[in-house]
């Protein structure tokens, strides 16, 4: 039971209002353009190159990004897409790197009467070969709601050559499924180079424990980008030694804010412990992920209880942090941050 409660962090009884529609009645976002498996294939493909995003700083809520931000093509914005849960797709300097996918079928560790979860606002209509090109794969812990092996084993029957690194934790799942995996442990890094020759390095620090002292940490990841000049920290547990971390700086931190709890027990950190990573991280951006926002339903769905929310969040870190942008991704739309350059105030 332990082990499971590790893993199934991400429920939420909460049920929150649709998120997209309520931004295209206000005029944010184009029509066809409202998120992952609720636009057509072509409007998808689209998706990349929006900029809306919710920000403390420079507007209350969504900016209309085409007058807020000014990026040129020449300097090779980040762009982050939440693709709701813990999974993710970057595009850094034009390196494109999917992150913990969940996108086929449901989350459910193998025991869908305990806990059994659903994505919100990006339907089962988004198909793996909706994604681009992929220069990488990240896996940041060998449990179901990171490293999905109901995703991950078609989008290794159309591209088992992909490079993939992941913790050693996840060996015996991705062993059988990709030919080019680099396993590393906290503190190794490996650099690569993109399919449009862009350089970037994946550096990997200490995660979570998830079982006995002894067993090996799972993997946080600060991925630096030579073309962008900017580097990206991921752990979506928001746990971290600071004895360890103080050493490594990031620009933009992707931590989930809002604390998810059983009885007696963190499942994942936030609020406080987020405000402290972003300080020792010495971050510009804090990106609040929301991992726990999904249609869950099982046993394990009535013990667990949230603490905090994306404002109290900011509440804190405007205080410690009065300089720092939280930004609020929405599921399916491409976050974009510019590069070498300041977000007018």
């Amino acid at each position: 039971m332990a082990s499971v409660a590790h893993v199934c962090f991400c429920s939420s009884t909460s049920r929150s209002n649709a998120i997209l529609p309520k931004y295209r009645r206000h005029g944010y976002l184009p029509s066809s353009s409202v998120g992952f498996g609720r636009s057509s294939r072509k409007s998808q493909n689209t998706l990349f190159g929006l900029r809306n995003f919710r920000s403390t700083k420079i507007h209350p809520t969504l900016c209309r990004a085409s007058t807020e931000l000014r990026v040129s093509e020449e300097m090779k914005p980040i762009k982050l897409t939440y693709l709701e849960g813990n999974s993710w797709l970057w595009s850094l300097g034009g390196v494109n790197i999917l992150v913990d996918p969940i996108l086929v079928g449901k989350l459910d560790f193998g025991i869908p009467w305990l806990y059994e979860a659903a994505k919100k606002y990006i339907t089962n209509e988004f198909q793996i070969e909706d994604l681009p090109e992929l220069d990488c794969l990240l896996i940041t812990q060998g449990l179901d709601d990171h490293c999905h092996v109901k995703t991950l084993e078609p989008l290794s029957k159309i591209n088992p050559s992909l490079q993939v690194i992941s913790t050693l934790n996840a060996e015996s799942l991705l062993n059988p499924l990709f030919t080019n995996v680099k396993y590393l442990e906290p503190g190794q890094s490996l650099k690569l180079v993109g399919k449009n020759s862009a350089n970037f390095t994946v550096q990997a620090t200490p995660g979570p424990v998830l079982g006995p002292p002894w067993q090996r940490p799972e993997n946080g990841y600060i991925v630096s980008s030579e073309e962008t000049q900017l580097s990206l920290y991921y752990e979506p547990h928001c746990s971290y030694d600071p004895s360890l971390l103080n050493e490594y700086r990031a620009d933009v931190v992707i931590t989930p804010v809002v604390k998810q709890l059983l009885p007696s027990f963190t499942l994942v950190s936030g609020q406080e412990d987020a405000v402290e990573l972003a300080k020792l991280l010495g971050a510009k951006y804090v990106i609040a992920m929301k991992n726990g926002d999904l249609d869950a339903k099982g046993l394990l769905t009535k013990l667990i209880t949230n603490q905090g929310s994306t404002e109290s969040f900011k509440k804190l870190a405007s205080k410690d942090l009065p300089e720092i942008e939280v930004l609020e991704p929405i599921p399916g739309i491409a976050l974009e941050l510019p590069v070498n350059s300041e977000i007018p105030a």
